[in-house]
């Protein structure tokens, strides 16, 4: 029987519904793992166990059920749907998994083994570089793969934050949208703490300490996730002409109370209606598929808190979803072998990253 490789898709996950104890089960896998909340696991078991999940989980579900489908979690029906597209362009069984809930990669994996493949190839959904996500969803597949016994090659895609096709694809997805008047158009990233940024960087002399570290020819921009939101912004704006003074970038989504990247998202919300910025819009790239972050905390929280601020109008684009371009763009990533690489066994994969 022929063999060929099996796809493997991972994005993030999402609760089994919007019940508060589906959403503390949820939170608990993932405030848990050490590269989301990266400090000493006793400390980060009474944080979690002890405060988080004593408060949060009700807050989420409210939050959940704002944007809940009648087919489930968006991200999930999203994520779903752009796997059977991509199953459409391929001969090679697809997948999906999810780096916390379900359907979980382990389950993604045990449906490949059904087939007669003779190597994995795994997209993690996430354009850019960080322990929190990338490389997360790495470190799992390797260790579930490990759990089943199931020696077969791994190969996984790069960062893709400035591939050609990711940025035309991302373009398309947004070109219908600027061709309303606004004032400005706000590249909203979901954020990470500051140390995340700083672990990425080996002699620890370069990110966030030297000025302008991000435009700066060095060895970190490989796998650091400020360069590289950077970089893709860079790039749509360019290719869509976007003038300097109409776009900004801004992160999203920041928990406790240690330094995030910055600027925050809501804040300049909030600030720009005193600018006279009267119509935005905001494009949240870090996403691939439409999710809590970008449907609540943008479209919905962001939306009423730039309004009551005084602004006139704020305009989500979505993600890219299933528009055709992105769809295309994966299927030939998929069929084209050499940018798939082994990944690197340790605690880090920051050779994974591309440069």
């Amino acid at each position: 029987m022929e063999t060929r490789p099996g796809i493997l898709l991972v994005n993030l996950g999402s609760p089994d519904s919007t019940s508060v104890a589906d959403v503390r089960k949820y939170l608990d896998e993932f405030l848990m793992d050490e590269r989301v909340i990266d400090i000493p696991a006793f400390a980060r078991w009474l944080l979690i166990k002890g405060i988080i999940l004593n408060t949060r989980p009700r807050k989420s579900a409210e939050a959940y059920k704002a944007v809940w489908l009648p087919e489930g979690s968006p991200l999930i029906h999203i994520s779903r749907q752009l796997a059977e597209h991509v199953q459409l362009r391929t001969e090679a069984p697809v997948a999906l998994g999810m780096r916390y809930g379900n359907p979980s990669i382990a389950s993604a994996l045990a449906e490949l083994r059904k087939h007669p493949i003779d190597g994995i190839r795994m997209v993690p959904l996430y354009p850019h570089y960080a322990m929190s996500s990338y490389e997360t969803v790495v470190l799992k597949a390797q260790a579930e793969l490990q759990k089943m016994g199931w020696q077969i090659p791994l190969k996984v895609l790069p960062p893709f934050y400035k591939e050609p096709q990711y940025i035309a694809a991302l373009c398309s997805s947004m070109q219908p949208y600027l061709d309303q008047a606004y004032d400005k158009i706000i590249f909203s990233y979901h954020g990470i703490p500051e140390r995340h940024v700083q672990k990425t960087d080996p002699g620890g002399q370069h990110c966030l300490k030297v000025e302008d570290c991000c435009n700066q020819a060095n060895e970190t921009r490989n796998y650091c996730y400020r360069h590289q939101v950077f970089e893709t912004t860079k790039a749509v704006v360019a290719q869509l002409q976007i003038p300097e003074d109409k776009y900004m970038v801004t992160f999203q989504s920041r928990l406790g109370r240690t330094p995030w990247l910055q600027p925050f998202t809501d804040v300049v919300l909030q600030d720009l209606p005193k600018q006279g910025v009267k119509k935005v819009l905001v494009v949240c790239p870090s996403f691939v598929s439409d999710c809590l972050e970008t449907l609540e905390e943008i479209a919905m929280r962001g939306k009423e808190d730039f309004e009551a601020a005084g602004g006139e109008e704020l305009v989500a684009i979505p993600c890219m979803n299933t528009h055709s371009d992105w769809i295309k763009t994966l299927a030939d990533w998929i069929h084209d072998a050499e940018r798939f690489a082994p990944p690197v066994k340790g605690e880090k994969v920051l050779s994974m990253a591309s440069a």
